[in-house]
């Protein structure tokens, strides 16, 4: 029998970082989403969209994926960086979730018929998103509330 580093503690430590990564990328992702649609809509018209159902359905929807992907990233991110403090590390698994979620989000011949805008938009989401989901698990892992995986 092999000694496996996936222990019961291990596990735990790993919902621990999904259920934080999760709670950070959904808060943050609906607040970023919440803008767009106030600077695309203006105030009027996010009320009266919420007021119809349909807007608060998609935004409440988009929220949870974000919410998803928090979730892989957080648990993509525990094992990333591991024990070693190497920042490019860190920032590779920051701009991989990036450009993945913010790239399969554009239609590609829109974004080039606009200049490439909504792909920038859509990155820049993107990377606040995991941004701030990282820049939250840094904290907590500095504080000792969570642990990186092999600590």
């Amino acid at each position: 029998m092999t000694n496996s580093p996936f222990t019961s503690t291990e596990r735990m430590a790993s919902l621990k970082v999904a259920v934080t990564g999760s709670v950070s990328a959904g808060l943050v992702g609906f607040i970023i989403l919440l803008g767009h649609r106030i600077l695309d809509l203006g105030l009027d018209g996010i009320a009266l969209s919420f007021l119809g159902g349909i807007a608060s359905l998609t935004l409440i929807y988009d929220a949870f994926i974000a919410a998803i992907s928090g979730a892989l990233f957080a648990l993509t991110y525990r094992y990333a960086i591991r024990m070693d403090k190497n920042p490019q590390l860190n920032g590779g698994v920051v701009l991989a979730f990036t450009l993945v979620r913010g790239l399969a989000q554009v239609d590609a011949g829109s974004a080039i018929a606009q200049n490439f805008w909504p792909f920038l938009s859509a990155c820049g989401e993107s990377f606040g998103i995991f941004g701030l989901t990282a820049l939250v698990l840094n904290f907590a892992i500095a504080r000792g509330w969570l642990t990186a995986f092999g600590e």
